[in-house]
């Protein structure tokens, strides 16, 4: 059996933040906020309280909506150097004795060389220079191994740069579009848990189609994210171009978050109705256009001068798409599997893709992966909304919880509950959505901190997230057995810190949330560490260590 894995293309440039642009009005994420009016007294309301007594009321019963419509303050002067620092770590990350792994997953590595001598094997995505047959996804992401093949020879590393440098792309997008609305430090955390997330350690570093796919739709939710601040329609259109090439790296697993996305941009965009449907519209004519010119192409091309499309029964692109690598992917009839679906390394299970159902990206065969912060993004999300909850329609800051949460929702339970293939490395998928979620959460009720219920929730958050990472951790009794104690110890005295700092003050606060973070950290960095220093070879691979009781382990 063949395994399949998504292609992506990413835009030509990271989107970065700018200092001269303009900022549409959205809530101002501060410790102090501006009291509210006061109503004149009725004539049956007690007398009008004290000052004192009045600050104290506003403290306990903040506004955090309407008026909140200053724009967040200028990135500080450390934000560049930051920025810098995390750029260059995430690439010394993901590069780090890269050609260990050799060819990596030599199904997608063949297609690549065979699109270096050959043009035509390049556009169709053949697997080899003789144009027999494609490889079972469009080939969007084969291009820049090719590309790079073709500039600098065959080797491991023209095979794996590409993929690297996709993952340092997709940190900086995170970060710049999360900085917009809650500031620099909160957009450095997301970057720094996206690249030390243990299945984005594994893909940025592996020919698989995924990280490319991950750096798009990083780009689309930031150019979303954009027109919703001051609905301008080339952002729109710029996703829609995003979407498009996401569809020719993995057909229509790219389109899974279009949902949530046009659903928040049609209710919160800050302008007139009629004229969001319309710019919908032409951003997905944009998208259409975007990954529909090349299905054409293939699909009008005389079918006995072109390879055969792999995967497919019938020589059509269009039955592979809604086929085997749409329906196919959701009800688990997938006839037409090519390429080696055994795995070269990992440890490999192969032929059974687990049990359906919420828990599923919890178990042994996926939670070292991707679950680390899930809990911790589910809370927080809740957490962002519930403080935002007064927002005015178009507000920037609830938009984005509601653009980042709609799409690790959906994209959530279509893992958990899809039937067909599905691998571990396939929840790179989610690792921005939780990123984003996490550090945008924590930013909200860290500037809330005088606030019982921020603390309460962000104590909550710690202690959930470090007993969590225990639990998986314990999956691997064998390995740095001392780790998933010191998690706990150093959780639990983060949270009596968090608890305690109400009343004792800021620089315990800001003890004890360095504290939380090496607890929630300590195990995605252990896991990301073991992946970086272990080669990994074949169709299917995982991150991190040996899990008892999971289906695959790290490559060997």
């Amino acid at each position: 059996m063949t395994t399949h894995h998504p292609r992506l293309t990413g835009p030509g440039e990271t989107p970065g933040p700018h200092a001269r642009e303009t900022e549409p009005p959205g809530p101002r994420i501060q410790d102090a906020e501006p009291p509210e009016p006061s109503e004149p007294p009725g004539p049956s309301e007690p007398p009008e309280p004290s000052k004192a007594r009045e600050q104290q009321s506003e403290a306990r019963e903040p506004s955090e909506s309407a008026q909140e419509t200053a724009p967040p303050p200028a990135s500080p002067r450390w934000a560049r150097p930051a920025l810098i620092a995390l750029i260059l770590a995430s690439a010394a990350l993901f590069l780090w004795d890269l050609g260990a792994s050799g060819y990596a997953n030599q199904f997608y590595s063949a297609a690549a060389q065979a699109g270096s001598a050959s043009w035509k094997a390049l556009f169709f995505g053949s697997s080899d220079a003789a144009n027999s047959i494609t490889v079972d996804k469009p080939p969007a992401a084969l291009w820049p191994m090719a590309l790079s093949v073709r500039l600098f020879g065959l080797s491991s590393w023209s095979i794996l740069v590409p993929e690297a440098l996709m993952g340092v792309a997709t940190v900086g997008v995170l970060y710049a579009a999360v900085r917009r609305r809650f500031g620099a430090g909160a957009g450095l955390f997301a970057g720094a848990l996206l690249a030390l997330t243990p299945v984005a350690a594994l893909m940025f570093r592996f020919n698989n189609p995924d990280a490319l796919l991950c750096l798009l739709m990083v780009c689309a939710v930031y150019c979303v994210l954009r027109a919703l601040e001051d609905a301008r329609t080339k952002w729109l259109l710029l996703a829609g171009v995003c979407f498009g090439f996401a569809f020719l790296t993995k057909t229509l697993q790219a389109w899974l978050i279009l949902p949530p996305l046009a659903l928040v941009y049609g209710v919160c965009a800050p302008t007139r109705l009629r004229r969001r449907f319309g710019q919908l519209l032409l951003g997905g004519l944009a998208m259409v256009v975007s990954g529909g010119w090349w299905v054409a192409i293939v699909e009008l091309w005389p079918a006995g001068s072109r390879p055969y499309i792999g995967g497919s029964q019938s020589n059509s692109f269009l039955e592979l798409t809604f086929g085997y690598n749409g329906l196919g992917r959701i009800n688990g009839n997938e006839a037409g599997s090519v390429g080696g679906g055994r795995p070269g390394g990992g440890g490999g299970g192969g032929g059974s893709w687990g049990d359906t159902g919420f828990t599923r990206l919890f178990g042994s065969d996926m939670g070292g992966q991707i679950a680390w912060l899930l809990p911790a993004a589910f809370l927080l999300l809740v957490a962002g909304l519930v403080v935002l909850r007064r927002a005015g329609r178009t507000d920037a800051a609830r938009a984005a919880f509601l653009v980042w949460g709609g799409a690790l929702l959906i994209t959530f339970a279509t893992f958990s509950f899809m039937s067909g293939i599905f691998h571990q490395y396939y929840n790179i998928a989610l690792t921005p959505y939780i990123a984003a979620l996490v550090a945008m959460g924590a930013t909200l009720l860290w500037r809330r901190r005088g606030r019982t219920a921020a603390v309460l929730v962000l104590a909550g958050t710690v202690a959930v997230t470090a007993a969590w990472a225990y639990v998986l951790l314990a999956r691997s009794p064998q390995w740095l057995p001392w780790l998933r104690w010191s998690v706990v110890a150093v959780g639990a005295v983060a949270a009596l810190g968090l608890l305690l700092s109400v009343r004792l003050g800021r620089r315990l606060a800001v003890v004890a949330a360095g504290l939380g973070i090496a607890a929630g950290l300590g195990g995605p960095v252990a896991y990301a560490a073991n992946t970086v220093g272990t080669p990994h070879t074949g169709s299917i691979v995982t991150a991190g260590p040996k899990v008892e009781g999971a289906g695959a382990g790290t490559a060997a």
